[in-house]
């Protein structure tokens, strides 16, 4: 539709799309900021399912994994050129040795998700409540299952070293909350 009102100026007038509609302009784009949920019992709880966190953690556990083994290879592959090979033969080098090492960094790192998923979402039912602890408890026992196979003194040192990670992770977490507005 077009505007009546004409310019002194210009002999033309200006389109209007809303002209016709008796909607004030800023309530027909007025989007909700909060999320909508389709049941009730959604909105209550205020965290991922134990199925979410299962892909959320093996995934990102597994794309950060692949990243740095990637990168890590690909120095590695760069260093051990040789005076007489081609440039050829060293993107060879750097592709296979960055490809080998990021999948192998790739599959560990994704296990170590998939075990602290796990064990968080465990800890969340058998405790009945969302804190600190079960992560604590997940990145601890998380850590003593995956090297249990290397001893109970290596168990122990993974399991120290995962739980003291999975505590400064959630602390971190807290302070970028408090300190830092998104």
């Amino acid at each position: 539709m077009a505007d009546q009102s004409t310019d002194s100026n210009r002999k033309t007038r200006v389109y209007h799309p809303y002209q016709d509609l008796q909607v004030p302009i800023q309530n027909l784009y007025n989007l909700p900021t909060s999320p909508e949920y389709l049941f009730d019992e959604e909105s209550l709880h205020q965290r991922r399912s134990w199925s979410e966190n299962l892909q959320y953690y093996t995934g990102s556990g597994y794309l950060s994994g692949a990243i740095i083994g990637g990168a890590k290879g690909s120095i590695e592959g760069i260093r051990a050129a040789e005076a007489g090979d081609t440039l050829k033969l060293r993107v060879n080098r750097v592709l296979n040795s960055g490809g080998q090492t990021g999948r192998r960094f790739g599959n560990s790192m994704g296990v170590l998700g998939l075990i602290f998923s796990g064990l968080e979402s465990g800890m969340i039912h058998w405790r009945d409540t969302d804190d600190m602890l079960n992560s604590v408890f997940a990145g601890l026992g998380t850590g003593a299952l995956y090297r249990a196979a290397a001893g109970p003194r290596s168990a122990v040192i993974a399991g120290a070293i995962g739980g003291l990670a999975a505590g400064a992770a959630v602390a971190g977490k807290q302070v970028m909350k408090r300190y830092v507005p998104i």
